[in-house]
């Protein structure tokens, strides 16, 4: 690969609302663009994929910084216009999550891949190994995993991640295309399910959902303490899933419970009755317009557990509680949510216990290191720390005897100890002046050479 090499020209495959989004994203930064989808059956070839970039103009928030825009992303279609490929520096695969429909496609577009292009596919948590093996064997070395977050205009991180051939040039030049170009934040992940971002925030969802139920408390009263008095979006947890699609969630649970036999916590990679009701009822959030939440007239109602029918939402925090969660030290804040006896105080403590527990064990699978894990959830999931960083300003040591204190107790979700590195009594925190705690090394790797830090300089 060209030392010189620049992505000039790029083609998503596939006009859903993902594919057509990223296209939107491209031509924002003044890419040249093509947009593939199937042919029509009857008049325009081109009939699917216009129709999708008709769609582009009705969604909000808007994908297009101008709707002038719209005419620079160009039409085509896997019958008439395959020979375009060859021009194209970098090809973004982002049809359905299925795995057959992927390899079928990539059997289509292989032979008019360009000699120098790099090919990716946008998967939210397929095996990116498993995927490059549908992949010609002499082009597998330029077969990555790239992970747009939706809406892509907007959502800051992308993850990228390797197959077992892939060439690490190819990363260092693709990398600061996404950085400068687009405007993203890139963080590396291994090809374990669902990756970083969503593997951690997915499991806070599920250890919310758990402990709310425990709790006995309401979507919305969860919805007022997980939102933007824990820094975390203003859609807090059960709206976040409205706008995100019960379908959508779903599907990556599945994916999480089909691919992950062996997690200490896989038990609770299941969806309770309620979630499967609403779905079996077409309830499945924003899109539908009714999901967890609706709205009657000019008030949102929510799910009531109990009756199963929608009720005003009039969510109330307990005031010692929210006094609590105003502190901004999270020494302070987290101590107080333990040792109050308020079930909302219980719960939060809980969800944040399970949440540093899990990212504590699995750490060296998923990630490089704890910087990387930090800004993936932050930069996917909108929070303004992350897990390690909320564990550290709390006092390392000082969480790290509750969290085994609790999983002594048998409160914790998991029975599995803390790992030998997060329990170690010299610990002070997952990162220092000088580095990440990396468990894979067993070291912290110094901030002028983490990788994480160096590639952002872009």
């Amino acid at each position: 690969m060209s030392e010189n090499f620049f992505i000039r020209k790029v083609t998503v495959l596939g006009a859903g609302v993902m594919g057509a989004q990223i296209a939107a994203h491209l031509v924002n930064a003044n890419v040249e663009t093509l947009l593939f989808e199937l042919p029509a059956k009857e008049g325009d070839p081109n009939g699917n994929v216009n129709k999708a970039l008709a769609n582009l103009k009705k969604l909000d928030p808007a994908p297009l910084s101008s709707s002038n825009k719209l005419l620079y992303i160009e039409p085509a279609n896997y019958e008439q216009h395959l020979e375009q490929l060859r021009d194209c520096d970098l090809i973004i695969e982002a049809i359905a999550e299925r795995m057959d429909w992927k390899e079928d496609l990539y059997k289509k577009v292989a032979p008019y891949v360009g000699a120098h292009a790099i090919f990716a596919s946008n998967t939210s948590g397929l095996s990116i190994n498993t995927l490059s093996e549908a992949f010609p064997e002499q082009l597998r070395h330029r077969f990555c995993g790239i992970h747009f977050f939706n809406p892509p205009r907007y959502m800051h991180l992308v993850e990228l991640i390797p197959c077992a051939a892939t060439e690490a040039k190819l990363f260092n030049q693709l990398e600061p295309f996404l950085v400068s170009t687009l405007g993203k934040g890139v963080v590396r992940a291994k090809d374990t399910p669902n990756f970083i971002a969503n593997r951690v925030g997915v499991f806070s969802m599920l250890a919310t959902k758990h402990h709310a139920q425990a709790f006995d408390l309401g979507f919305d009263t969860v919805d007022a303490i997980t939102g933007r008095y824990l820094g975390r979006p203003k859609s807090a947890t059960f709206r976040t899933l409205d706008l995100v699609g019960l379908d959508v969630y779903s599907h990556v649970v599945d994916t999480m419970r089909d691919n992950l036999g062996d997690d200490p916590w896989h038990k609770h990679f299941e969806l309770p009755g309620w979630f499967h009701y609403l779905v079996d009822e077409g309830a499945l959030g924003q899109k539908t317009k009714k999901g967890i939440y609706r709205k009657i007239g000019k008030e949102i109602h929510v799910l009531d557990l109990h009756t199963r029918q929608y009720r005003p939402s009039d969510a109330k925090v307990d005031e010692e509680v929210k006094t609590i969660l105003r502190e901004r030290d999270w020494a302070k804040k987290l101590a107080g949510l333990r040792s109050n006896s308020h079930p909302q105080a219980q719960f939060l403590w809980a969800v944040f216990r399970d949440v540093f527990h899990y990212c504590a064990l699995h750490l060296e699978h998923i990630a490089d290191n704890a910087r990387d894990l930090d800004l993936a959830v932050r930069w996917g999931f909108g929070w303004d720390n992350g897990p390690f960083e909320i564990w550290q300003a709390a006092g390392w040591q000082q969480v790290a005897s509750w969290i085994s204190a609790d999983i002594l107790a048998g409160k914790a979700m998991a029975s599995a100890p803390l790992p030998v590195w997060a329990d170690d009594p010299e610990r002070t925190g997952a990162d220092r002046p000088e580095g990440s705690y990396s468990p894979v090394t067993d070291s912290y790797q110094p901030r002028s050479e983490l990788p994480v830090y160096q590639r952002q300089l872009y």
